[in-house]
């Protein structure tokens, strides 16, 4: 055969397998999934009854962009406004579940005398749960109206976001050879926050105006198009800035899911989306190996055990701690009881870093198998188990559970607190935009200007004071965001004031510190281009802030910027 019909011919084997086999278990009514998986361990490289895949490099390929276009779906279906609407109880859920569950994976870890970066690898892949396998349960069992159920999807959708930013971390730690690993967790932790709050911003801002402007001229064909090759480069740009293809691919998925063309694009991508998904599975599937389980069953035993047993009581007991009644906290642990798809990329990541052994892979991926076989059984499971525990438990403390709520009594008192969480979001975000200008401005834009011959002839304190006055005026909206009191800001003030006379302490102290993160943003600037003493700089830059403040022609520009981003964000909501 030719070389380069190679290729196409695994990728024919691959999809032909993968037809056949699904048609198979969709008659036996089993998780597609499952049958990717079947699919590839019969043309893998560990069974020869079949057919098998000639060149697994290359499939491997292609199941990185499967990983793109499944985390690129997942964006589609999730969007960052959703953290902020979904109940505390599904927070705290999820949130105990997870750390739980990473406790529980490094305790085994341990035991297995495994060392830490590889305990806390087994712990990340045993607390995520499988939103796909659930969901199909659920229509399978027609259980979508159950109470338990909206509690349930909301800390799917949380387990899937902290399985994209524990991929992230896990992988930089990894790849990084650093003695400190705490430390570099803390910094990957702060560069991680910076690029998604950048990211989300500048995302909102610009590609929702784009779709707007050019929606005369926008048919399916060049959507799809222009969407992808979005998909593409946040992909290349995420791993130019140290991050993996996954988080640019969600991180761009869920920019696009708040613009009025989400829906077109999930319809367009969506065959794309399960094409390169099933070329994923199969993969993973060609990784499983007989010999290898045969060797290690007693570990695929043991992690299908505690998945089964103790990842189910963790998640009962959160559930019950988030202030969830007893019946929905058992019906969600029973349902949370398996290990999810991101395990597999997770163990992709250990695999390929090399921090976890070359076993793990179809390890993880028999005891995945396992208890996705399981999950029907169990979620049935939930309803006589919270009745044998009515019968048993004593009256007076199963009222008191179902009575306990996670924050008290609903008040709607405020506190000297509210004066910072109020606006700390915009604090937050207008100091990461000021940032990225200043590092985009001097690592970038001035090297390019230093060549221009005309400003090379210029004295250089009228050079430095172009400069300085240019990147002031460029940053000057953003500062005015930083220290800027809002209606709802000044009103909430007045009211904490009325309510206690200490109030005004907290005002005046965050106001001046939010007047010091401006003033050093300034300061940055003026160090850059003069060499004045540091005391006759900072003098400067507080009369410059205090200049930005109050020019009317900043307030301006803030205004429209602010007003465009609103209109962007809430453009899907208002359609």
């Amino acid at each position: 055969m030719p070389e380069n019909l190679r290729l196409v011919a695994d990728l024919a084997l691959i999809l032909i397998s993968a037809g056949v086999v699904t048609i198979i278990f969709k008659l036996l009514k089993q998780p597609l999934v499952l049958g990717y998986l079947v699919a590839g361990f019969l043309v893998g490289p560990h069974l020869h009854i079949f057919p098998t895949v000639t060149d697994v490099a290359d499939v491997e390929v292609w199941s990185e962009i499967g990983i793109i276009f499944m985390m690129f779906g997942l964006g589609l279906e999730f969007s960052f406004k959703k953290l902020f609407s979904v109940g505390s109880k599904a927070f705290v859920t999820a949130l105990l579940g997870i750390v739980g569950m990473m406790g529980v994976g490094v305790l085994l870890g341990f035991i297995m005398n495994w060392d830490v970066m590889q305990s806390i690898f087994l712990g990340g892949m045993l607390s995520m749960s499988s939103t796909a396998i659930i969901i199909k349960a659920f229509d399978d069992l027609k259980m979508k109206g159950e109470s338990f159920v909206d509690l349930t999807m909301v800390v799917l959708i949380i387990q899937d976001i902290v399985a994209v930013v524990m991929m992230v971390l896990m992988s930089t730690v990894a790849a990084s050879k650093n003695a400190s690993p705490g430390k570099e967790m803390a910094m990957s932790i702060v560069k991680l926050i910076f690029f998604l709050i950048l990211w989300f911003v500048t995302g909102i801002y610009l590609i929702p105006s784009f779709f707007r402007l050019a929606k005369n001229y926008i048919n399916d064909e060049n959507l799809l198009i222009i969407s992808i090759g979005l998909c593409f480069g946040m992909v290349i740009f995420a791993n130019k800035v140290g991050f993996s293809s996954a988080l640019g691919a969600f991180v761009i998925g869920s920019i696009l899911s708040e613009t009025v063309e989400s829906h077109r694009i999930e319809e367009l991508t969506k065959s794309i989306k399960d094409l390169f998904g099933a070329i994923f599975f199969v993969s993973v599937g060609m990784m499983i190996d007989p010999a290898v389980l045969q060797q290690y069953w007693k570990l695929v035993l043991t992690l299908v055990l505690v998945t089964l047993i103790i990842k189910t009581l963790i998640s009962v007991v959160a559930a019950v701690l988030a202030g969830a009644n007893l019946e929905v906290s058992v019906k969600t642990g029973f349902t949370l009881s398996q290990i999810g798809e991101f395990a597999f990329i997770i163990a992709s990541v250990g695999v390929s870093q090399g921090v976890m052994p070359a076993y793990i892979y179809p390890v993880i991926i028999a005891s995945s198998v396992i208890t996705t076989f399981t999950t029907p059984y169990w979620i049935r499971a939930g309803q006589p188990v919270y009745a044998f525990l009515c019968r048993k438990m004593n009256p007076s403390l199963l009222a008191r559970i179902d009575e306990y709520t996670l924050l008290g009594k609903e008040t709607h008192t405020k506190d000297w607190k509210s004066i910072i969480t109020h606006s700390l979001p915009r604090v937050l975000v207008f100091s990461v935009i000021s940032l990225a200008l200043l590092l985009l401005v001097f690592d970038y834009v001035l090297p390019f200007v230093e060549q221009i011959e005309l400003l090379q002839k210029l004295p250089k304190w009228l050079y430095s004071l172009i400069m300085a006055g240019s990147v002031v005026l460029l940053i000057a909206p953003f500062l005015y965001g930083i220290v800027y009191n809002n209606y709802k800001t000044r009103t909430l003030y007045s009211e904490l004031v009325k309510q206690h006379k200490g109030n005004v302490l907290v005002i005046t102290v965050w106001t001046i510190f939010r007047f010091l993160i401006a003033g050093f943003f300034v300061f940055s600037i003026l160090v850059k281009f003069f060499s004045y003493t540091k005391w006759v700089i900072i003098l400067i830059s507080i009369l410059v802030v205090l200049f930005v403040i109050f020019s009317n022609n900043t307030l301006r520009r803030f205004t429209f910027l602010e007003s465009v981003f609103m209109k962007n964000l809430n453009a899907k909501d208002d359609k």
